[in-house]
């Protein structure tokens, strides 16, 4: 079985990065170095870390959760490395079944599935996809457990609360964008993959519990700017230059009823701050991009991940902010054939 280093991008919550520890000296499968990446805590966290036998790595300022896994990915050594989210609680085998499928598999990265950590039976988030709208949905998030989730398949995108890659993806494809610091970094890194065709595989019986947001809290003012920046940001790097006439409607579709969704939970001012910046950063983030990919192929990739959000949404109960955009943002989607993601 190949060997994994385990990366955990930290900050403050020294409580949650001691249990994880723990939990990953529990492990079927020992992991080669554990790479702590310390973004600024002050609450004794490098030390304690250092205490429990972790490589500590610091960023040697609040950079952000993409640059902190940049910085540990950078100093892996094993095959495969793992991301792990300090607030995420995985299985005592979880490790060796995601290498047992790494091994099995000719992908470039597994991912297990993540629970609620609050309520077990329900999904926090299986797989990532990707609308036009330039929106994100963990597959599955908030529905309950069963044997539709229980089903290994490929996928194209996963999100990086806790996912097992190939060292040599990030030289394939590039490492986090820092530029994005805290939301949807992990969307534009599963766009880059889908556009390369580097594909992942889902295995079910690797779990994991996911506490979500812990460190930041749900639907703080923080978290809310940045998504809303994000997602100009992601428009940006990726979309063509004539982005406005293919997607426009999908875009304001898109981010207009997440407004709303921000909105209902008290945070519309930290959505208007976040798109305030996004659409004054807009221009620099597209200069300073690499080059996009052909427009064609962009647009499979899109329509395919928009038609995987529909397909699960259809079968397993809708939820208003999709059923609205499905109704309100225009056709353009197609259905995948089976498993064909």
């Amino acid at each position: 079985m190949p060997e994994a280093d385990v990366v955990i991008p930290h900050w403050n919550r020294r409580d949650l990065l001691e249990n994880l520890l723990a939990l990953l000296r529990r492990q079927t499968a020992a992991p080669g170095r554990i790479l702590v990446v310390d973004d600024g805590s002050t609450d004794g966290s490098p030390e304690a870390a250092a205490r429990l036998g972790a490589c500590v790595l610091r960023t040697g300022r609040r950079a952000g959760f993409a640059a902190a896994v940049n910085l540990g990915l950078r100093e892996s050594r094993a095959p495969w490395v793992a991301v792990l989210n300090n607030d995420v609680e995985p299985a005592p085998d979880w490790l060796e079944r995601l290498l047992a499928a790494a091994e099995s598999q000719p992908v470039w990265f597994v991912v297990g599935k993540l629970l609620q950590r609050s309520d077990p039976g329900r999904i926090d988030g299986a797989f990532d996809a990707l609308c036009r709208g330039g929106c994100a949905w963990r597959i599955g998030h908030g529905r309950r457990d069963g044997p539709l989730w229980s089903r290994p398949r490929a996928v194209r995108m996963a999100g990086f609360a806790a996912v097992l890659a190939r060292r040599e993806l990030f030289a394939k494809v590039g490492y986090l964008d820092e530029r994005f610091e805290f939301a949807l970094e992990d969307a534009e890194f599963g766009l880059r993959c889908a556009l390369e065709g580097c594909g992942g595989w889902y295995v079910p019986e690797a779990v994991a519990y996911h506490a979500g947001s812990a460190t930041l809290g749900r639907w703080s003012a923080a978290a809310v700017r940045w998504i809303a920046r994000n997602q100009l940001f992601l428009v940006a790097r990726h979309y063509p230059s004539d982005w406005r006439r293919r997607y426009g409607r999908a875009v304001l579709v898109a981010q207009g009823l997440w407004a709303l969704v921000a909105a209902r939970h008290g945070r519309l001012a930290a959505y208007l701050r976040g798109k305030r910046e996004g659409l004054r950063l807009f221009e620099r983030v597209r200069s300073a991009s690499p080059p996009r990919a052909d427009p064609e192929r962009l647009d499979e990739v899109l329509r395919r991940s928009e038609a995987e959000i529909r397909l699960w949404q259809s079968q397993t109960g809708w939820d208003r902010y999709w059923k609205l955009y499905f109704r309100l943002a225009g056709g353009g989607w197609a259905q995948p054939a089976g498993d064909d993601f």
